[in-house]
């Protein structure tokens, strides 16, 4: 009776904790949807799930750009586990339906441009203004006969940045379009931290400069009042010693590794 006493209890835990991790589900080959986006038009074998709406919706002809983060926290809060073991940032959905053209010049294009086929472009899918962080569903892409000079090829290369001047829903997607967000103002009290075999050190401190993620930023020790130079590492925050050199390495190499996201 005791063993079958401590037994019971253990086997309820793990059976309790099998039942929370949840259903497994892939990603699907070609991610195809008509109307409002659900998990089933983008996971197989969702089940009871698959009629949750994702909170996108697809007109005939279009796509849209859904961040794989958030979808992977739906499905998670739906009962659904999505591995991403790839690391998927980003979902691109597509309208399973046509574009339909316009009655009056429907002969003339089907004739005109038979066998032509457009070129998907980045586009944004809303307004935005100076300074707005752009996020995955502010992007779309839409067929153009051809592709602009400089446009965007990568969502990725603007998920998280902040936009430069205000942007009208439609416009062409470019990387010129966006700078990295300031996430450091002039003036700001900052936590400054240090990390180092297995030590890690932090102080509070006044920024004498506005930076992004991955600039240099002088910072005051507000104890001492010796101003150093640190890193900006996020809002609020900067580090200093191994962890910034890669930071600002990081940042020279490939500034789209360090968006907001």
């Amino acid at each position: 009776m005791r063993t079958l006493a401590k037994i019971l209890p253990l086997t309820l835990v793990l059976l309790a904790g099998h039942a929370l991790a949840g259903q497994a589900v892939t990603l699907k080959p070609e991610t195809t949807a008509e109307g409002a986006i659900t998990l089933g038009d983008i996971f197989d074998g969702a089940g009871r799930a698959a009629s949750v709406p994702v909170g996108a919706t697809l007109g005939a002809g279009g796509s849209t750009v859904l961040s794989a983060a958030q979808v992977q926290r739906l499905a998670m809060q739906n009962g659904l586990s999505w591995a991403n073991e790839t690391g998927l940032r980003n979902i691109i959905i597509r309208s399973g339906l046509p574009a339909a053209a316009p009655a009056a010049a429907a002969g003339a294009s089907a004739n005109a441009n038979a066998n032509a086929q457009g070129e998907e472009v980045l586009t944004f899918a809303h307004s935005l203004e100076t300074g707005d962080i752009v996020a995955a569903e502010d992007l779309t892409w839409t067929t153009m006969p051809k592709a602009p000079a400089g446009a965007a090829e990568d969502a990725d290369d603007l998920i998280g940045k902040a936009a430069k001047h205000p942007i009208r829903s439609g416009a062409v997607a470019s990387r010129r379009d966006v700078t990295s967000p300031t996430v450091i103002k002039r003036d700001d009290m900052i936590t400054v931290s240090f990390t180092q075999g297995g030590v890690h050190l932090e102080l509070q401190a006044k920024a004498k400069a506005s930076a992004a993620i991955g600039e240099p930023v002088s910072v005051q020790n507000m104890s001492s009042g010796k101003v150093f130079q640190a890193v900006a590492s996020g809002p609020g925050a900067a580090v200093v010693g191994p962890e910034a050199n890669a930071l600002r390495a990081a940042a020279i190499t490939d500034p789209s590794r360090l968006a907001l996201r």
